[in-house]
């Protein structure tokens, strides 16, 4: 199958086809530069034995370039009239490698894909951007893919990899980086879309560690109060713990230097995941 690539015209005119207009709300910024496209299928390594997940394929240009490797492509699209579109356009082209359904990824986040315990796949998606927090923290599970390429708000993506420290580091950074090294290798220009965005954008790269970390539940709603209240001290958020758990945690702070005084944004994230062991 041959990918393809609309131009801004091109988009223009399929859309006014279809008798679409791009949804604000759902964060249509459909992706027009070919070289962007190309460059997220090459971060993603996308060879034909990969299975790939896909968020939000709109008019099929990523999807297309996806499934021209021989990769088999899983992809969820909420606009009923695109992923109409998809099922007359893309889908018959697609020698039975593309899965596609209609419906909301924060329900489906891996797009009705179930891989079994340990079976690698990829992400690849230009996520809409009012979903994406909520969106990775689903995916942050039991099994999550190997390799994941987003294309995101630059602001977001730059949560996503602060460190310690940073007025960004916040419970999504600690969640993600306890997976995957995050590597942000390549800003997006607003040009690139159709309409233009009115923020910038960034193509994130993420490769799961050897070693994951994965948080509770109980430890993911604790760790995301703290940093819901990042100005007050830790010490006054602590008496919110069970009684035992806030001790151990509050020691092991002291033996690395750090102190009740110090706020959620100072603490590193080994300390991070030895509080989740308390709990």
């Amino acid at each position: 199958m041959k990918s393809m690539t609309l131009t801004p015209s091109g988009t223009r005119q399929l859309l006014e086809e279809l008798g679409h207009l791009p949804n604000k709300r759902l964060g249509q910024n459909f992706l027009i530069d070919g070289n962007i496209v190309r460059k997220s299928v090459e971060l993603a390594k996308v060879t034909k034995e990969d299975i790939i997940v896909e968020i939000g394929p709109g008019l099929g240009t990523l999807t297309t370039s996806l499934l021209a490797t021989g990769a088999t492509v899983y992809a969820i699209e909420m606009d009923k009239a695109l992923f109409q579109h998809l099922m007359t356009e893309v889908f018959p082209m697609a020698d039975e490698r593309l899965h596609l359904i209609e419906g909301d990824a924060l329900d489906h986040p891996l797009a009705n894909f179930s891989p079994s315990a340990d079976q690698p796949f990829k992400i690849v998606a230009n996520l809409p951007y009012a979903i994406s927090t909520p969106w990775i923290e689903k995916i942050l599970t039991v099994n999550p893919p190997e390799k994941m390429v987003l294309m995101l708000q630059t602001e977001t993506a730059q949560r996503y990899v602060s460190t310690e420290g940073s007025k960004q580091f916040g419970s999504i950074s600690i969640f993600l980086q306890s997976v995957y090294d995050t590597n942000l290798g390549h800003k997006v220009a607003s040009s690139c879309f159709y309409p233009k965005p009115d923020v910038g954008s960034s193509l994130l790269c993420l490769e799961r560690k050897k070693d994951i970390f994965l948080f509770s539940k109980t430890a993911k709603t604790l760790i995301r109060n703290l940093f819901q209240h990042r100005r007050k001290q830790l010490g006054a958020r602590l008496k919110t713990f069970p009684e035992e758990s806030g001790t151990k945690w509050l020691n092991d702070l002291e033996e690395n230097g750090f102190s009740a005084q110090n706020r959620a944004e100072d603490i590193p994230i080994s300390l991070w995941q030895k509080l989740n062991g308390y709990l």
